[in-house]
C-alpha cells in the first residue's frame, strides 16, 4: 500500500474553478466550514468571487499563482488548464469522471501534485476496490448507481447522454464495448437489478493499480431510465438529445464493489453532487502534501477515512 498523506493542518488557499455549480458548491461550503480560503472562479460574474475564463490560459496560470491548490470541478475537461495551473505552483483537483481526459493528464510532465478519481465513481469506487483487493486476488465487478431525479446540472446530464452509443476499450482486453451493453445483474438493497458497462474512468485505473480486471457496470435508480439508456444507446445521434429532458427516480446513489464469490464492501447517499463535493473537498486537504505527478484518491487515503454516513 502506498504511504497516505495526512490532511493539512493549516489553512490553505484554493482556487475552485466553476465553485458555485452542482458539486462546487458542495466543496467550497466543506473547505470554508474547515478554515480554508477559497475563490471561487468562473464566467458567471453574478456567482464568481474572480471573473475567469478557462480559455485564457495565461489568466489560468496567473490566479493559480495565488493557490496552493486549484480544484476542478467546472466541467471543462482541457488538460492544457492542468498544465497552467500546475506551472504556476499549485496542486490540483479534477473531478471528472472521463476516462480519456484523465488519460491525457496522466501523459503531462507535472511540477505540482494532481489528484484524479476524487468523486463517487471515481472516487469511492477505487477506495471500495482497493479494500476488496486487500481481501481477494479475483477480479472486481464495480456496480454504479445513481439517482435520476437529481439535479446534477448541465456537465452531469451531457455525461450521461454523451456516452450514448460510444465505445470504450475494455481496460482489460482492449476489446471495444459499447456503453449501455453487456448487462449483468447485481443484487442491491431494493432488488436485483441489470446494469450495464459503461465508460467510467475507475475501472481502467483500477485495472492498472490492481494487475486484474476490473468492470464498471452503471445503471440510474429508475429502472425505466436505465432501460432507455440501454435501448437509446443503439440509436444513431441520441447522444446528442436535449439534457434537460428529465428523467424519473430519485437522489439516492449507491455503490457496490464483488468479485465472483461475494460483495466486498458498499456504499450509499442521497445527492452524489453532495458527495461528490464532500469527496473533493477530503482530495484538496491532501493533495498539497503530495508528490509532483498524478495520484488517484487511493494514493491519499483509505477508505476508512472517509466518515460514509454523512451521505445520509
Amino acid at each position: 500500500m502506498p504511504d497516505h498523506t495526512p490532511p493539512s493542518t493549516t489553512p490553505l488557499r484554493v482556487l475552485a474553478l466553476g465553485g458555485y455549480g452542482a458539486a462546487g458548491s458542495f466543496a467550497v461550503e466543506q473547505l470554508r466550514s474547515r478554515g480554508h480560503h477559497v475563490t471561487t472562479a468562473g464566467r458567471d460574474a453574478t456567482r464568481a468571487d474572480l471573473v475567469l475564463d478557462l480559455g485564457d490560459l495565461a489568466a489560468v496560470s496567473t490566479a493559480s499563482a495565488s493557490a496552493d491548490v486549484v480544484l476542478n470541478t467546472s466541467g471543462r475537461e482541457d488538460p492544457r488548464v492542468v498544465a497552467a495551473a500546475t506551472a504556476a505552483g499549485a496542486a490540483f483537483v479534477d473531478i471528472s469522471a472521463t476516462a480519456t481526459y484523465l488519460a491525457k493528464i496522466e501523459e503531462l510532465d507535472l511540477s505540482a501534485p494532481v489528484a484524479l478519481s476524487v468523486g463517487i465513481a471515481p472516487g469511492i469506487t477505487n477506495l471500495l476496490a482497493h479494500a476488496a483487493a486487500a481481501r481477494t486476488d479475483l477480479p472486481l465487478d464495480v456496480a454504479i448507481v445513481l439517482g435520476a431525479g437529481e439535479q446534477h446540472g448541465a456537465a452531469g446530464a451531457a455525461w450521461v447522454y454523451g456516452m450514448l452509443g460510444q465505445s470504450f476499450a475494455d481496460p482489460a482486453t482492449g476489446t471495444p464495448v459499447r456503453s449501455y451493453t453487456q448487462p449483468a445483474p447485481f443484487d442491491l438493497p431494493h432488488g436485483r437489478r441489470r446494469l450495464y458497462r459503461t465508460d467510467f474512468s475507475d475501472q481502467a485505473t483500477l485495472t492498472a493499480e490492481l494487475a486484474r480486471p476490473v468492470r464498471s457496470y452503471f445503471g440510474l435508480d429508475s429502472r425505466f431510465a436505465t432501460v432507455s439508456l440501454a435501448a437509446l444507446t443503439w440509436v444513431p445521434g441520441a447522444r446528442r438529445l436535449p439534457t434537460s429532458i428529465p428523467m424519473p427516480g430519485g437522489e439516492r446513489w449507491y455503490l457496490q464493489v464483488r468479485d465472483a464469490e461475494r460483495v466486498h464492501g458498499s456504499a450509499t447517499g442521497i445527492g452524489q453532487s453532495r458527495a461528490t463535493g464532500h469527496m473533493a473537498a477530503l482530495a484538496v486537504e491532501r493533495v498539497r502534501s503530495a508528490d509532483a505527478g498524478v495520484h488517484h484518491l487511493p494514493a491519499l487515503m483509505t477508505i476508512d477515512d472517509v466518515d460514509l454516513t454523512v451521505f445520509g
